[in-house]
């Protein structure tokens, strides 16, 4: 059966309906998911392998038979090692069909079907009794439904629901217990992705300073965590406060409460400073010891040298609602509250106990500025970034006259305030959203702005002269960004917009960015290849049945397909020199015809192929250019340096989808790339030589 499917065309702005399979939703799941992962992590498996044996081997030992509930059991794997530990009977419990489909698949491949039984349900809803899906209750609770923050996939409702109705008292629980860790750090870097600093413009009359609303200086921002790659993240870029400290740790083997609560440490600072973000991360002991313990821990902080790479689980960053100035060796107390999902931290003076205890709030923290819904972490730190907005000033300067009529099509920019500034007459930005609007009309309020800058909330093909005042626009800018762009080139609705407009524009108008290039590289990653590699075997068990799912549904549309990914926090090296392959001049409008290139690109270095990375580049004015993938090449080594505020565009070869192991090292890549101007979609094909 085809199910239409309305979406918004990210790069033309169009309202499409497209007829998809009625499996596409599950197939994009799986085609981006993250399985290949985590069966690539093999700390994670070992561990968990060490743990059940461990675990099963006390239940015997007791003289009692193992049974074990597996919940979220995915490829059935946790169960498998279970079986093959000497476990008795397991029950795999997996709710997304596809999987639980693939899990019986594999759990037959390997020759477990009459020890696992997989039941596709959400564990809340299995039933234990003669008739019911587990005849009897666990004595062994083996699960991993954690994510980056533990909570986060609704690890505490299940936990505490398994304890009540679906294992038995005091039951053995791989893993044990989780700890979570944190550590309270100064840093601008990360600071800057939560607050607007304020932005410094020298114009002809002095230097203005561009400043936000007080509403968005105390607002806490959103409370979703901020999960990275912290080992990505240089030494250099934050200042430590405090010594790492446990926040708090559950224990999976007794009664699991999910109820929001508060956890409370004191901390002593090691150092003065600004206490603006909690660096937090944690680990799993997988048996009642804790000698078998699978660690999240960052580079500065665990010892040993072999780092196991994931991107399954990450490392946190939580802003603290203000930044809080706190002196070395003066204490302070940190509060993490949470709920069933998520968690979020508070900093208060060490005062009175009871004087602090009053002070507690568990209400999760709330956006009220509307600029953390409008702007992600990204685009707060791409706006704080002062050499790029150096870029755009420069260029504005060079295009602005004291008669130009200036109208700014990008998503809550700051490009209005600095033409304002750099001496244009008048200055309209057209907003596509109602939030966009009200955090605009915030800001040119917070700067006297509001009676200097007119606003219009209308989509570009219904502008009309009326909302221009009678005006032609002279000079048209875009940074470009728009909320709605996942891929670099979905930033072309600009130049949409631009045609759109075209009837309100003078003969002479000058365009900012003149043009856009997008660029290429081949590249061999470090690590991030291994989220597309199949697995084959896991531990010793055939999970081939995975690999062909993933494979399946990456040819059912995905695979011709690049995604995005921010390379700052996946080091890659350059096997090619970076190549323009296509540009796009936006002083005129989108041409009818498609725009296509084929060439091929040498490669200069040895190396695996993984893939190509793409970006693109805005050409501002004469000589001035911001990228938004390579910064620089920055040794001979060839390792590459990218923008840190947007994702890159990666395309795998099928070299790494299908795992094929080249007889000889590439010396090029050939390439056809196909823009399609009706659509805005950009379709690629490579060949390795």
């Amino acid at each position: 059966m085809k199910t239409f499917c309305g979406r918004a065309n990210p790069t033309t702005g169009a309202m499409e309906w497209l007829e998809e399979d009625e499996n596409y939703d599950y197939h994009q799941e799986i085609a981006r998911s993250r399985y290949a992962d985590m069966l690539h992590d093999k700390d994670r498996n070992v561990k968990y392998y060490q743990g059940i044996r461990a675990a099963v081997s006390r239940v015997k030992e007791r003289g009692e038979k193992a049974i074990v509930l597996d919940i979220g059991t995915g490829t059935g794997l946790l169960s498998m090692m279970a079986a093959s530990a000497g476990a008795d009977f397991c029950y795999a419990v997996e709710v997304f069909k596809p999987m639980a489909n693939a899990a019986v698949k594999i759990v037959e491949k390997n020759g477990f079907r009459d020890k696992i039984k997989v039941i596709n349900k959400h564990s809340t809803e299995v039933t234990v009794g003669p008739d019911g899906d587990m005849q009897c209750r666990a004595n062994i609770l083996v699960t991993e439904l954690f994510d980056t923050e533990l909570i986060g996939e609704g690890a505490l409702p299940t936990y505490e629901h398994a304890h009540k109705y679906l294992v038995q008292e005091g039951c053995e629980a791989v893993p044990h217990r989780a700890t979570v860790y944190v550590q309270l750090v100064e840093s601008k870097r990360m600071w800057s992705w939560n607050k607007l600093f304020p932005v410094h413009v020298e114009a002809e009359d002095g230097e203005k300073v561009i400043v936000s609303p007080s509403e968005m200086e105390n607002c806490p921002g959103v409370p979703s965590v901020c999960d990275i790659q912290l080992n990505q993240m240089p030494s250099s870029d934050f200042t430590i406060l405090s010594d790492v400290v446990t926040m708090f740790s559950v224990d999976f083997s007794k009664p699991v409460r999910s109820a929001s609560t508060y956890y409370r440490v004191q901390l002593e600072p090691v150092k003065s400073g600004k206490a603006q973000i909690v660096l937090s991360w944690w680990d799993i002991d997988m048996d009642p010891s804790g000698m078998i313990n699978c660690t999240m821990a960052p580079y500065w902080v665990k010892s040993t040298s072999a780092f196991q790479w994931r991107d399954h689980w990450m490392q946190c960053v939580y802003f603290l609602p203000n930044e809080e100035p706190v002196l070395q060796g003066e204490k302070v107390y940190l509060t993490a509250c949470r709920d069933e999902y998520s968690l979020w931290y508070k900093l208060q003076k060490a005062r009175g106990e009871e004087e602090n205890k009053a002070d507690i709030r568990v209400e999760s923290p709330v956006c009220r500025c509307q600029a953390h819904l409008l702007w992600n972490r990204p685009r707060f730190g791409e706006l704080n970034d002062q050499n790029r907005t150096r870029q755009y000033i420069k260029s504005l300067m060079k295009v602005l006259k004291t008669d130009s009529v200036c109208l700014c099509i990008s998503d809550g920019s700051l490009l209005p305030v600095l033409a304002h500034y750099l001496g244009a007459k008048q200055v309209f930005t057209l907003e596509n959203s109602a939030v966009s609007c009200s955090v605009m009309e915030k800001f040119f309020k917070a700067n006297h702005l509001e009676d200097k800058i007119k606003i219009i909330e209308a989509r570009p093909e219904l502008l009309t002269s009326s909302h221009l005042e009678d005006k032609k626009i002279s000079v048209l800018v875009g940074e470009p960004f728009f909320t709605t762009s996942l891929l670099p080139w979905h930033n072309l609705y600009f130049w949409y917009a631009r045609t759109a407009v075209t009837s309100h524009l003078t003969s002479n108008v000058t365009v900012l960015p003149q043009s856009a290039s997008l660029h290429m590289m081949i590249v061999e990653f470090q690590d991030l290849w291994r989220i597309r590699s199949p697995c084959g075997t896991c531990e010793g068990f055939d999970v081939q049945t995975m690999d062909d799912m993933i494979k399946n549904s990456l040819n059912f549309r995905e695979s011709k397909e690049a995604e995005p990914h921010p390379l700052w926090e996946y080091p890659c090296k350059s096997l090619s020199d970076p190549q323009e392959v296509l540009t796009f001049d936006f002083r005129k409008t989108v041409p009818q015809h498609c725009l296509s290139t084929e060439g091929s690109v040498n490669l200069s270095r040895k190396g695996k192929s993984h893939g190509a990375v793409l970006w693109m580049e805005y050409h501002l004015a004469a000589d001035i250019s911001v990228s938004t993938g390579l910064m620089q090449i920055s040794n001979e080594k060839g390792n590459c340096e990218w923008n840190p505020h947007c994702k890159q565009a990666v395309y795998f070869f099928s070299s790494v989808i299908e795992s094929e192991t080249l007889s000889d090292l590439p010396s090029a890549v050939t390439y056809a790339i196909n823009f399609n101007t009706k659509t805005g979609e950009i379709a690629m094909d490579f060949k390795l030589l």
